[in-house]
């Protein structure tokens, strides 16, 4: 579904990302881990068309879409959510997911005289969709709460629903795991495994937590100094001697502890 080729993106002299490249296959979720300023959020905002690269290509389905902007390759099924979850605070969590598919008739001036009834059937329907998003991920008790009021985890669930409000095939999700409690974080694995398994999500998956990635992903790509430097499953990423030497310096025994 994707393939990165060369892919280069330097800021003056540094090289955050230098050469990498590898492909995604569809249907599959792939885990994106390395040590810290290995390059993988900047790789990551690349692919989804916030940063220009520096050179290289991202292929999507056959097509070129190196460079193209975010609202492109959304229409496209190419998300991205974010470390730190972007929510409209003080709109409810059913808001927001009502608000993400583009092209709605609300949006034009003209509509919202004489195309009423046009709107409300489609908000009708956007509501509908939104409690059926927040039914899966089991918090449907969130509906009428505002975003900004609920917890951490919750707004990470947020953000995977509202990929679920439109068709999105490729999915890259930045750190989901980030600063979530092991009863939530469990909840988004769980969600995440029905969404590639029974609606065919393609997912690429930064995170810390290696019994995460452990438990969804395969296969596993480790990248250090800007460069893909190993893939796999995960064993064999962590019998790597290059992954253990990017991580630790010297032995094995400890990777699974070292943040991703």
């Amino acid at each position: 579904m994707i393939v990165v080729e060369n892919l280069h993106r330097h800021f003056g002299g540094f090289r955050a990302v230098d050469g990498a490249s590898f492909i995604i296959k569809p249907g599959t979720i792939t885990g994106l881990i390395g040590p810290n300023g290995a390059g993988k959020t900047t790789l990551f905002n690349v692919i989804a068309g916030l940063l220009d690269p520096t050179s290289g290509k991202v292929i999507m389905d056959g097509e070129d879409i190196t460079g193209l902007p975010p609202h492109k390759l959304f229409q496209k099924g190419l998300l991205r959510t974010f470390q730190i979850a972007h929510e409209f605070g003080s709109m409810t969590c059913r808001e927001n997911l009502m608000m993400v598919p583009g092209g709605q008739s609300g949006e034009k001036l003209w509509n919202t005289w004489f195309g009423r009834k046009r709107i409300a059937n489609e908000e009708r329907a956007l509501r509908a969709k939104a409690d059926e998003v927040l039914e899966f991920l089991t918090v449907e008790h969130l509906a009428d709460h505002k975003a900004g009021q609920v917890s951490g985890g919750q707004k990470k669930l947020l953000e995977l629903g509202r990929t679920m409000m439109v068709d999105a095939k490729i999915v890259f999700l930045d750190e989901v795991g980030a600063g979530v409690n092991r009863t939530l974080l469990n909840t988004i694995g769980d969600a995440i495994i029905r969404l590639n398994t029974e609606r065919q999500y393609t997912f690429v998956v930064i995170e810390h937590d290696m019994d995460f990635i452990g438990r969804l992903c395969d296969p596993v790509i480790c990248m250090a100094e800007g460069k893909v430097l190993a893939e796999g499953t995960l064993d064999e990423i962590k019998a790597n001697e290059q992954v253990v030497e990017a991580y630790l310096g010297t032995g094995l025994k400890n990777i699974e502890k070292v943040s991703a």
